[in-house]
């Protein structure tokens, strides 16, 4: 009831116009951030209080000022260097004329928003080895504000109160069990004083949940778990006991290795008029639900509640209300954790209250955020998993030949464990009523691990072949495959549930999106892009050269009446850890350059001259190891290397390309690296316990193999080109 009196009195205020500005009903700086201030949000057009501006995560704000008309002279007002060369994928937040944000490394940053002027900064110190426990970069998607605080969740599972004006720690608790591989990369949230937070993991065996904490100490006031736990299931929630019948609870019960997975890693939203928040859950632990929560046959059986779903749960208790679930059974990793946004919208003559998602799985959803049911969805890109979703049951209707855990073939899967939309935020423009999705087709090669046991000290458990999928060493054959990998951005009509205009990328992993009053759409982009869309066309009206790529979203704000747009610019995360480095350099350089830019109308400050992007020749000791030792090593590679080095052993433009690396000389120098962990400071922890030393030998023959195919086909290629 307390919510409900404080979202009639914020649409009073908001009815007679008067929340053009916090601080006008708030009180002035150094005053803290309410209930009011929150649920009343999209009526404060001057700051960026929330991660997606308002409660409804619509990353649409009225600011016209810089508009379709004028956007051509929009310039860089200021410009931050960030002390991380990692992905950077935070929204930050304005207040009171101040802005913050969140780098790679759960680093905090403080700034005068006009200005650019440093006014603190705080580290928490994760520490390095931290990186192997994290799926896809040590990246963090920003903060939460409540009263003088700011809330931060940490790589290595802490949440952090920080005091507002000076970055002082105010409190810090410890979320999750660190003895495992649970990670925090997700903004939290905050409702009437209770900071919500979920965290990640779900590929290395961990159980998912949500938990809020108490706003004024660190409390944990309640735990809401998304799978169950192996045992009886009579001894568990009612709603945990419903998903247990969709579960083989004796694998769960049998192993800790296997937590069944459905971490809430990202996306929330709340209705404070329904009181309902929506929490997308993730993937299963491992993928390959033939493991996972096998049938008597040994093959995969039960929808696996809640994986995969959005599910409504009450703020104040954690109390389940309902679910939907995108991809029953899922077994390739299709998480429901992408962006949700909240609007009330006419459908088939009747005003409804909606709750949208593009997820993983490559269809576009509209779904009663009242009830649950389903209203809509079709595909968004490309798939062939499923020919389309039963408009009775709500229910995919699966192509039987990609039920790869059924079957226990290969097979070339569309969309593939990227999703056609991954974590990077949507935005909804009222007036156009459309939903701007950044896109992209890639599928991937599903090929079930025999006999595969799980592994919880290190690497991947997702129980298929992560090495099958290798590109082989062939020029031509690898420009093909990287012209399959297509980004794009859509603008959605989710009532007519087709795209009404398309922008093609170059590459897949484009940035989040903004919306804006002043008819505009702004999205960074693979190519080291930052541009602004007509929002009713899909023109680009204005572009900016950011000299890396851009994957975090914008956001938009006024200090003294003048506007400015502000994006984190980085490249890195989950794609550009495994994307082909060799054909990125020679097509398109794309380098991690991590700078906050700020622009505003007339802007004329200039970026520093753009340093050359230059790699070591690939120059490898002989390959001289047996063909059982190499096929050894990569398939070891593959489980325990490639989500970070890049699978193949292509190499990144982000983390070190082990092809080039010096310890491949030396057998002593590459274990003391593999085994010793001398470098785990650095984010490369020990693999003892995981892999011997015949498995770390044959994995630097298998790396040595690669740098030698690679430079024949280098060498190969430079002959053409003199040709």
């Amino acid at each position: 009831m307390k919510l409900m009196r404080w979202a009639a009195s914020a649409g009073l205020l908001l009815s007679a116009g008067m929340l053009a500005n916090c601080s006008q009903i708030f009180g002035g700086e150094g005053e803290g951030i309410t209930t009011a201030m929150l649920v009343g949000a999209d009526g404060d057009s001057a700051n960026w209080i929330s991660h997606g501006r308002t409660y409804s995560e619509q990353r649409y704000s009225p600011l016209d000022g810089v508009n379709r008309e004028n956007v051509g002279d929009l310039g860089l007002a200021w410009f931050a260097d960030m002390d991380t060369a990692r992905g950077q994928e935070a929204t930050p937040l304005v207040m009171d004329g101040k802005l913050y944000l969140t780098t790679a490394w759960s680093k905090v940053k403080a700034f005068d928003a006009a200005t650019g002027a440093k006014l603190w900064e705080y580290d928490p110190k994760v520490p390095g080895e931290t990186a192997v426990k994290a799926c896809c970069d040590t990246v963090n998607r920003g903060l939460a504000a409540w009263g003088d605080k700011l809330f931060l969740g940490t790589l290595d599972g802490r949440l952090v109160a920080l005091d507002r004006e000076t970055g002082a720690v105010a409190w810090e608790k410890v979320t999750v069990d660190q003895s495992k591989s649970y990670t925090i990369t997700g903004a939290p949230r905050v409702i009437d004083g209770k900071v919500i937070i979920g965290n990640g993991g779900a590929e290395f065996g961990v159980r998912g949940y949500v938990a809020a904490y108490s706003a004024d100490n660190g409390e944990e006031l309640w735990r809401f778990y998304t799978v169950p736990e192996g045992g009886d299931a009579k001894d568990q929630p009612a709603y945990l006991q419903k998903a247990a019948e969709t579960w083989n609870m004796d694998v769960l019960g049998a192993s800790e290795a296997i937590g069944g997975g459905g971490t809430v890693w990202d996306s929330m939203a709340y209705d404070p008029e329904l009181d309902l928040l929506y929490i997308g859950v993730g993937n299963g632990s491992p993928w390959n639900r033939a493991y996972r929560s096998p049938g008597a046959d040994g093959t995969g059986e039960g929808d696996n509640l809640y994986l995969s779903s959005i599910v409504a749960i009450r703020p104040s208790t954690g109390e389940y209300v309902w679910h939907y679930q995108t991809t029953p059974g899922e077994t390739w990793d299709y998480t429901a954790t992408q962006h949700i946004i909240l609007a009330d919208m006419e459908i088939e003559g009747k005003p409804r209250k909606v709750l949208m998602q593009a997820p993983k799985n490559g269809f576009f959803y509209v779904i009663d955020r009242e009830t649950g049911k389903f209203i809509s969805a079709k595909p968004y890109v490309s798939v062939n998993w499923a020919s389309g979703i039963d408009p009775k049951t709500g229910r995919p209707i699966e192509n039987p030949e990609t039920r790869v855990d059924k079957t226990g073939k290969p097979a070339l899967v569309t969309p593939g464990a990227l999703g056609g939309h991954n974590w990077h935020p949507m935005a909804y423009h009222p007036g156009e009523k459309l939903v701007y999705i950044p896109a992209f087709e890639a599928g991937m090669m599903y090929a079930p691990e025999a006999d595969w046991k799980p592994d919880t000290a290190r690497g991947f458990n997702v129980g298929f072949n992560l090495g099958a999928g290798d590109v082989p060493a062939d020029e031509g054959f690898r420009k093909q495959v990287a012209g399959t990998l297509k980004g794009r951005l859509v603008a959605w009509d989710p009532v007519a549930q087709k795209a009404r205009w398309t922008v093609e990328h170059p590459g897949p992993w484009n940035g989040g999106l903004l919306a804006t009053g002043g008819g505009l759409v702004f999205q960074g982009t693979t190519g080291s892009e930052f541009n602004a869309y007509d929002a009713g066309t899909g023109k680009k009206l204005w572009s900016f050269a950011a000299q890396t790529g851009v994957v975090a979203p914008p956001i938009t704000y006024t200090v003294g009446g003048e506007q400015y747009v502000a994006v984190l610019a980085g490249w890195g995360g989950a794609y550009a850890l495994s994307v082909d480095g060799d054909l990125i350099k020679r097509k398109a350089p794309v380098r991690n350059i991590s700078r906050l830019l700020v622009f505003k109308l007339g802007g004329k400050v200039a970026l520093p001259a753009e340093p050359a992007l230059a790699a070591l020749p690939l120059d490898p000791p002989p390959s001289k190891a047996a063909p059982q030792v190499i096929a050894l090593g990569q398939a070891k590679y593959g489980r325990y290397c490639a989500v970070c080095h890049a699978p193949g052993a292509v190499g990144s433009t982000v983390l070190p390309d082990l092809r080039r690396a010096g310890s491949l000389e030396s057998a002593q120098a590459w274990n003391a690296v593999v085994e010793g962990g001398i470098l785990k400071d650095n984010g490369m922890a020990s693999f003892a316990g995981s892999l011997s030393k015949d498995e770390i030998e044959a994995i630097r023959a298998y790396v040595i193999h690669r740098a030698n195919e690679d430079k024949a086909l280098e060498g190969a290629a430079k002959k053409v080109a003199r040709r």
